[in-house]
């Protein structure tokens, strides 16, 4: 007689159902996996057979035979071992069936019979919820499951406690969230000493979620703004929070029961692929989704190959990564802040106090590794010169990260006031017109501007985007001339 359990696979970030069909045969004992399962469940017949002997229960001498269905969806990952392990006991009558059909199972099995974590909780806690079931999964996994409202967990810390509870002989109470205190930045913008309009550009890019390009020496601080730009981004809202920490236990970098309070930051090193920017052949998330609703920070951005800065273009624009590998195509999420850091040559000194050894083709050369398309993407573009030692003993500490997000956070609260669901820099051109409210002075500043310097339509729009968070951040209805102004000193023009 064939049982049927219901499991969970992870699909790009979202969680889709899995039957799990087992049968046994009057034949020669065997476990035959089948369903498009790769070799991580395939071999996870044995670790279910010694799990099964160490429950105290018996794995019937049979002929086994478990179908993944639907079959035409790769099944990988080690979840498989707890359904398995219930179907197997259910349609050898050692367990009951009725309560079968309204949970799903997920989990990994030890020889022992110890449930081990998998990833991906809080997506397949989604989809118990959407199916009203009862999500059973290992312990490890469960508080961090039920930060999901509405979602019915039970966590078990091995086979022989589901065995118990699908028995009625052991109650499994439901798992509780943790959120647990929110760990606090370790880094402020207070500690950045001089920089004035580098400290302007991150509070612009904060507030309407611009990207932002620094040109500058060694030194001068690049790095040190980039990681202090998270401190100042509005705290996440809890849906962002779910959505993040998916990404994120769908990667396996997730272990604490609550969900992500800060907003991410990411930089990966230039030697990064393609493949681990946007996603790999195993349609894991690269480091584009795992920035999303934060901060990604390429340092060095000439050193990275031409590739991986194209493969940045539809991300920039959409929001979003379609990865298609041999396997299917799937879409993660990427609405993240990108920050760009260069040295204004190869060698770095050109502009500073020490002697620069460049030619200016060599400036050239190295300029154009950042192509027009990728820097047309990019809103606020900056040089930055190193402080001075005099400077920085004089100067105090800077303003600290808390005032400068609360001025954030009242400009992002003026752009959902009107109705936005996405900042500023993020607004379709159509949506930017209904917003806009631009003085017919602005509108012709921005006019001669592109008649003088030949910007290009996307350019001019994304000016416009950048006028827009400045008014937002001044609290005026109106973008005016010298918002327009502003804006327009944030791009490279040339001939000025």
């Amino acid at each position: 007689m064939s049982e049927t359990v219901l499991g969970a696979t992870l699909l790009g970030v979202d969680a889709v159902p899995i039957e799990v069909e087992v049968d046994l045969l009057r034949r020669l004992p065997k476990v035959c996996v089948v369903g498009l399962a790769a070799s991580a469940v395939k071999e996870s017949a044995e670790r279910v057979r010694s799990a099964i002997a160490s429950a105290d229960c018996e794995f019937p001498r049979m002929r086994v035979v478990i179908n993944l269905a639907p079959a035409d969806l790769p099944k990988r990952g080690t979840a498989f071992d707890l359904p398995m392990a219930v179907g197997i006991l259910a349609a050898d009558g050692q367990v009951p069936t009725v309560p079968l059909s309204s949970m799903i199972f997920v989990g990994e099995l030890s020889l022992g019979g110890e449930l081990r974590p998998v990833r991906g909780g809080l997506s397949m806690a989604l989809l118990a919820r959407s199916m009203d079931r009862t999500l059973v999964m290992p312990r490890e996994n469960a508080a961090q499951a039920a930060l999901v409202p509405g979602a019915r967990v039970v966590g078990a810390a091995t086979l022989a406690e589901v065995v118990g509870m699908l028995k009625g002989e052991l109650a499994l109470p439901p798992a509780s969230p943790d959120n647990g205190a929110p760990p606090r930045h370790q880094v402020d913008l207070c500690e950045v000493r001089g920089q004035a309009v580098a400290r302007r550009a991150l509070e612009i890019a904060a507030a309407g979620a611009h990207h932002l390009l620094m040109v500058g020496p060694p030194g001068c601080g690049k790095s040190m703004l980039a990681r202090r730009l998270p401190t100042i981004l509005p705290p996440m809202e809890f849906e962002e929070a779910v959505e993040t920490s998916r990404v994120h236990s769908a990667s396996g970098l997730l272990d604490e029961a609550r969900l992500m309070s800060e907003r991410p930051f990411r930089a990966p090193h230039h030697s990064v692929t393609v493949a681990g920017l946007v996603g790999n052949a195993a349609l894991l998330p690269g480091e584009v989704s795992l920035a999303h609703n934060g901060v990604l920070f390429m340092d060095e951005a000439p050193e990275f190959s031409r590739s991986v800065l194209e493969v940045l273009r539809t991300p920039l624009e959409d929001g979003a990564v379609r990865v298609t590998r041999a396997e299917g195509t799937i879409e993660y999420p990427a609405g993240i802040t990108l920050v760009m850091a260069s040295n204004p040559c190869p060698c770095g000194r050109r502009g500073s106090n020490q002697p620069c050894a460049c030619t200016e083709q060599d400036v050239r050369l190295y300029k154009r590794r950042l192509s027009g398309p990728i820097l047309d993407r990019i809103d606020l573009h900056i040089e930055l010169q190193p402080v001075s030692p005099t400077a920085l003993l004089r100067d105090g500490p800077g303003e600290p990260s808390s005032a400068v997000r609360a001025r954030v956070v009242a400009a992002r609260a003026r752009q959902s006031g009107r109705g936005q669901t996405v900042p500023n820099g993020r607004l379709s051109a159509a949506d930017l017109e209904g917003v806009l409210n631009a003085d017919p002075a602005a509108r012709d500043v921005l006019f001669h501007a592109v008649e003088r310097f030949g910007l290009s339509g996307r350019v001019s729009t994304r000016v416009s985007k950048v006028a827009r968070t400045l008014a937002d951040l001044e609290g005026s209805l109106n973008v005016s001339p010298a918002h327009m102004a502003e804006a327009l000193g944030f791009r490279p023009l040339e001939g000025a």
